[in-house]
């Protein structure tokens, strides 16, 4: 049976990718972007199934607005995908508080908006799968990047309350979290701060660690995508690129490692004593 999509952020990008692999195997799409112009000529190839939509997720109106108009024309919601959104690279030192604050107002609040405005759809239907696009910056966390990891530590976050929320209305969330792709998300679709003179030998650090990465294809990460949402049971976390489960299994081994060094302290923090080293 064909699925229903609502997803966002759809002009370029994932976004674009995961909805045009939606549609070409006959599952009906709505999409949406602040300009939907460029979805056009995607519109041309299925019009009865595809609907473009403009949709500015930092306004609650436009959330509303475009998930009722997609629930209307389709009658029902399978699959929301939240993928709008951009990265700002700024240290923490270089940011400023509205920089911050409109990351946080994209990243987190955008999909906030629209699943809230989804949540009544999805119960009333009894199913549903809510895809939050996260990243591998949902888990670790490196310089020049901290409003944008910000942004995305507390959808994740947000994301697994909400998964158990609504797991008994059969309401499923995953948690996507590529690695690097070829989109531009550090191209036109991201936002920087005024640069600091004193951070030049991180920056340049930064921009080598990014050069030496193969980045993936948002085409094959759309087939994952499909494979997901039809599994019978879907993942609440689902990493997507070759490199990116060493790199989280590596920041997850020095977490470990440090809690783990750290365990006397956390013992004596609570007034228990530190269990007795053995001798030799």
């Amino acid at each position: 049976m064909a699925k229903n999509w609502f997803v966002t952020g759809a002009s370029r990008g994932f976004g674009r990718a995961f909805a045009t692999a939606a549609l070409r195997r006959g599952d009906n799409v709505t999409a949406t972007a602040r300009d939907a112009s460029p979805l056009a000529a995607v519109a041309a190839e299925s019009p009865q199934r595809f609907l473009p939509l403009e949709l500015d997720v930092t306004r609650a109106s436009d959330a509303a607005g475009a998930v009722q108009a997609a629930h209307q024309r389709f009658g029902r919601l399978d699959v929301v995908v939240n993928n709008a959104g951009y990265g700002h690279f700024g240290a923490f030192e270089e940011l400023t508080e509205d920089e911050l604050v409109a990351q946080l107002d994209t990243n987190v609040l955008g999909p906030f908006r629209v699943v809230q405005a989804a949540l009544p759809i999805l119960r009333a239907q009894g199913s549903g799968h809510v895809v939050q696009v996260s990243s591998i910056g949902g888990v670790g966390a490196f310089a020049g990047l901290s409003a944008y990891h910000a942004s995305k530590w507390a959808l994740e976050a947000m994301s697994e309350s909400l998964a158990a929320e609504v797991a008994g209305f059969g309401i499923r969330v995953t948690i996507v979290e590529p690695g690097g792709f070829a989109t531009d998300w550090a191209g036109a679709s991201a936002r920087r701060s005024e640069r600091l003179e004193v951070y030049a030998a991180m920056w340049d650090a930064v921009a080598a660690r990014r050069g030496a990465a193969a980045p993936g294809d948002p085409e094959a990460a759309a087939q994952a995508l499909l494979e997901v949402v039809d599994a019978p049971e879907p993942p609440l976390r689902v990493l997507f690129g070759s490199a990116a489960p060493g790199l989280v299994r590596s920041v997850y081994e020095r977490r470990l490692a440090e809690w783990a060094a750290w365990e006397d302290t956390a013992r004596r923090a609570q007034g228990d004593a530190a269990p007795a080293k053995e001798a030799g």
